[in-house]
């Protein structure tokens, strides 16, 4: 995606994802997913924290294919909402640079009560971390340079010096 500003969305009924170059809206996504059915509403808020292992991080910048990654995003938010009887689902993920203490995804289920909610709230952060076609470059303070990883927690797979994700699908 490019540096200019750009939002993408898919929606089903009760289901929303989308992916942004912009900063990410907590309210926004809360209220995409209140309804007076709901008794329970949980948010999940992935942020970039400073430091990986130890080696100070400056900033995390996101790549992906947004057809293919929207795509995947609504199957697994139509999964969860089947499979938990959720009210709502909201998945959104930024693009681009993300400073530390930003959030780069967002992830807000609503249900009637809060166990359905907690469990799809995690269970669709974790298969969006795993099936989802985004990637990371980690910039590391200072001449540490910075290295891509598949958008999970884990060891790096790509150092930073070789071409981008969005690079290689030109």
């Amino acid at each position: 995606m490019s540096q200019n500003s750009s939002f993408e969305q898919r929606q089903d009924e009760g289901i929303s994802v989308f992916l942004t170059s912009s900063a990410l809206d907590l309210s926004g996504v809360v209220a995409s997913v209140k309804s007076p059915k709901a008794g329970a509403l949980v948010l999940f808020a992935g942020t970039t924290r400073d430091n990986f292992h130890g080696k100070p991080v400056t900033h995390l910048e996101y790549s992906s294919y947004p057809p293919r990654a929207l795509k995947t995003m609504l199957s697994i938010a139509q999964t969860m909402k089947q499979k938990h009887a959720l009210t709502a689902i909201t998945m959104g993920h930024r693009l681009g640079v993300v400073p530390v203490a930003e959030e780069s995804i967002l992830i807000a289920v609503s249900a009637p009560h809060r166990q359905p909610a907690w469990t799809a709230g995690e269970e669709a952060l974790e298969m969006c971390k795993e099936k989802v076609e985004i990637w990371k470059l980690e910039e590391f303070e200072g001449d540490q340079g910075g290295v891509w990883r598949a958008n999970q927690d884990g060891p790096s797979h790509v150092p930073s010096d070789f071409a981008s994700p969005s690079d290689i699908s030109k």
